[in-house]
């Protein structure tokens, strides 16, 4: 076992950090195993970064930060397994992340983590049936598309995907996939609200601090209709002041909600989500 800090390394057992911004000793990374890479982009910007590679084979990559804003983390990355990490993704305090046993953990761009979370495609320990012997609690891929924001306390667990411009509320736990431009809270998390959009613009901290419609703020190109599938109509980004053509009719969106809740997919709520 040997832990370094980040800069361009490569050893005897075919590990490698492949890097070519300037050193830093916020970020360590630590070989167990052989034919581990992590590839950090050269405009990375992270704070009290731990990536633990427990076997052989595996993978981690972080893109770049040109805003500065800070990530944080402690990622296990055991055999064969993959964690990948976009690009101008933040972190209030330290993501926990988890992938081993093959599969992967993707994170998209511009993903927003709030503090104490998780993200974890395995449990750690495995657990077997006493009858057949059988394992019963298989490590599974995760996804988290971009634009997504994890709440504080929120858990996202194995074989689960959530859909881009998505919010997961305050000490949820994610069991099931998300659809994109939704609200999920809850433990396990039940989407309360579709068709949202959202923005980084602090309430507190960025003006106007009245923020009471989209003219307060620049749109993002993330602004969809819920969709059922994994086909996210592509919207243009429209002018902060400017209005934003729907490329779903309203009437078919409502037809799907409705769908939905008759499924039991969706809580409905009268009020606005707070």
């Amino acid at each position: 076992m040997k832990t370094v800090t980040l800069a361009p390394y490569s050893d005897e057992n075919g590990n490698r950090i492949e890097f070519t911004g300037t050193p830093t000793e916020s970020i360590h990374i630590t070989f167990r195993g052989k034919n581990n890479l992590a590839r950090i982009h050269s405009e990375a910007k992270a704070s009290k970064l731990r990536i633990d590679f427990n076997g052989n084979n595996g993978t981690f990559l972080l893109g770049s930060n040109r805003h500065k804003r800070t990530f944080s983390g402690n990622v296990r990355v055991g055999q064969d397994a993959e964690v990948r990490i976009g690009d101008e993704v933040s972190a209030t305090s330290s993501v926990l992340i988890s992938a081993v046993e093959g599969v992967s953990v993707d994170i998209g761009d511009d993903v927003m983590f709030a503090s104490r979370n998780e993200v974890r495609a395995d449990d750690g320990h495995p657990i077997f049936d006493v009858r057949t012997g059988k394992r019963v609690n298989d490590a599974q891929s995760i996804k988290i598309g971009q634009h997504t924001w994890i709440g504080a306390g929120a858990i996202i667990l194995a074989g689960t995907k959530i859909g881009q411009g998505s919010v997961i509320g305050i000490g949820s736990i994610v069991t099931r996939d998300i659809p994109n431009n939704s609200i999920a809270v809850g433990s396990p998390a039940q989407v309360v609200r579709t068709d949202i959009a959202w923005e980084r613009p602090h309430l507190g901290l960025v003006r106007p601090f009245y923020k009471p419609d989209a003219s307060t703020v620049e749109k993002s190109p993330y602004w969809h209709l819920t969709a059922d599938d994994d086909t996210v109509p592509k919207v243009a980004p429209a002018a902060a002041s400017g209005s934003q053509k729907l490329s779903v009719p309203r009437a078919a969106a409502t037809r799907r909600l409705r769908q939905a809740a008759r499924r039991g997919r969706t809580a409905w709520r009268r009020r606005p989500f707070r």
